[in-house]
């Protein structure tokens, strides 16, 4: 074997391992992904059950019920065009009420409700996450002034 061979082998092997290496890494990303939705487009979508999303609308006026066992809130988000029930067994902010926006995290169940693990409200008067503020444009729901968006 010629050393410009042998040099070729040892390069194109190198490149395969790389090329696993990078499938394998993006792999695992793939499934730790999050997508941000907001109710009218994870109505529209077809996401798998059991999927991990951020779901970010207001909180539908009326909407919020406590369960009997006192740790279990049902609510629906809504962006004015369609809403999502969300169902989260835990403590919800202190700034969490109807019509407050929220962002929040959980695997889709077969029954179309979220089961939500985590609840954010917004932390003050000044910051919405700028999809949720898309998302209330587009719906007619935004109130110019009550909020501003901030990104990165």
């Amino acid at each position: 074997m010629t050393r410009k061979r042998r040099r070729m082998i040892i390069v194109l092997t190198g490149l395969a391992m790389m090329s696993l290496a990078t499938l394998l890494v993006l792999m695992a990303f793939q499934d730790n992904l999050v997508y941000f939705y907001g109710p009218t487009d994870l109505a529209a979508k077809n996401v798998a059950i059991g999927r991990r999303v951020r779901l970010g609308g207001l909180v539908e006026a009326g909407s919020v019920a406590h369960e009997a066992d006192g740790h279990t809130i049902d609510f629906r988000v809504t962006d004015g065009k369609s809403a999502i029930p969300v169902t989260y067994g835990g403590i919800v902010p202190d700034l969490f009420r109807e019509g407050q926006g929220v962002v929040v995290e959980g695997a889709l169940q077969n029954n179309g409700i979220l089961s939500a693990d985590s609840v954010l409200a917004k932390h003050d008067e000044k910051y919405m996450p700028p999809e949720v503020v898309d998302a209330l444009k587009k719906s007619g729901h935004w109130q110019e002034g009550a909020a501003r968006a901030t990104g990165p």
